[in-house]
């Protein structure tokens, strides 16, 4: 993956790009695109312009999202990553007018409507991206490699865990709040079927890394929906719990942990069950930014082949050859973990 070069370059815009998500995002941005301008956009002026003045080549911008022009006047930009809820939509809006490429990472399942309608009311503008699965591909593009493994899969279940004690900023722990409680119906892939779940139903456990079996919760990412449809397998589910992680039960860091079970038939049609786990010592939000480092990075023109219009997963535009050694580079870890016993499985489990 080559550098940017030193020519010159329309800047990619980070609006919230002061919060968690954003610093990390900048920081990735930095490691391959030093030369990249950068505009940190902020509904609070004084917030953004103390973002900038720690990031060489960054340039505040205040945000109004009533504004027509988001009050940037005629300012170009390369790409967009919206990382808050942007309820009026202004942000991508404002993108397809510029041509320019756009991520957000907080509308859940059911609620990328507004994506998918701006996206089709001018479908020749530019990339539309779903940013919502789980860190932004630190689930999917890990979960479709291992997955090559396979001639058949039959079952995915991913089983998340996000420290109670991680950092959030207050947009970051909004939007998680709001799609848990969008989570109160959970859609999920049984027997090839679509199926929301509601109730009691979403009720589920999972099992650390370290084996310990927390409660956890149904919860749809946009991961679901990916990898039922990139594999074909007819069971997809994702478990979601908030507690204490592996390594801090074991007096160590705050973590976050992804654990991608697969069940199926090796390419001989032999039975194969894997579980891997995806662990980062910095919580999800490092994860997070690289995701979308990496997603600006396509849409950007920076890296890889310029990203036609269109509507796409993170997943889709993120390099797979090597998003592992960038994410290991990041201080994430993958490994992989004994499956669990057929028929020792917890009610909701999948796999």
């Amino acid at each position: 993956m080559s550098k940017i070069s030193d020519t010159p370059h329309d800047p990619i815009l980070l609006i919230g790009g002061g919060g968690e998500v954003g610093r990390w995002a900048i920081r990735f941005l930095r490691m391959l695109n030093p030369h990249i301008p950068i505009l940190i956009g902020g509904r609070d002026e004084q917030r953004a312009a103390q973002a900038a003045s720690t990031v060489s080549g960054a340039t505040p911008a205040a945000i109004d999202l009533a504004a027509h022009d988001l009050g940037l006047g005629d300012q170009r930009v390369s790409a967009v990553a919206t990382l808050f809820t942007d309820e009026t939509g202004a942000a991508l809006r404002w993108a397809q007018q510029r041509n320019a490429g756009h991520i957000s990472i907080s509308p859940s399942i059911s609620e990328f409507g507004l994506e998918a309608a701006s996206f089709m009311h001018q479908p020749a503008a530019a990339p539309v991206v779903l940013g919502t699965e789980w860190l932004v591909g630190a689930t999917s593009v890990p979960s479709l490699l291992f997955a090559r493994e396979f001639g058949r899969l039959d079952d995915i279940r991913i089983e998340a865990l996000l420290d109670e004690q991680d950092v959030f900023g207050p947009a970051a722990n909004k939007d998680l709040e709001r799609q848990i409680y969008a989570g109160a119906t959970a859609l999920v892939r049984m027997d090839g079927a679509w199926r929301w779940c509601s109730g009691d139903d979403t009720a589920s456990q999972i099992r650390a890394i370290d084996g310990t079996e927390m409660p956890a919760n149904v919860f749809s990412p946009n991961d679901v929906l990916l990898l039922a449809n990139a594999t074909g397998a007819p069971n997809v589910r994702f478990d979601l719990a908030v507690g204490t992680s592996s390594s801090r039960r074991a007096d160590g860091a705050v973590s976050t942990e992804i654990i991608i079970n697969l069940v199926g038939e090796d390419h001989a049609g032999r039975p194969l069950r894997k579980r891997y786990a995806i662990v980062h010592p910095g919580g999800q939000m490092p994860l997070t930014g690289l995701g979308v480092a990496l997603v600006l990075e396509r849409l950007a023109g920076l890296v890889g082949d310029p990203v036609k219009p269109g509507l796409y997963f993170p997943t889709q535009l993120i390099d797979h050859s090597t998003y592992l050694d960038r994410l290991r580079a990041s201080g994430g870890e993958v490994r992989e973990l004994d499956p669990i016993p057929r028929g020792t499985e917890r009610l909701g489990s999948t796999a």
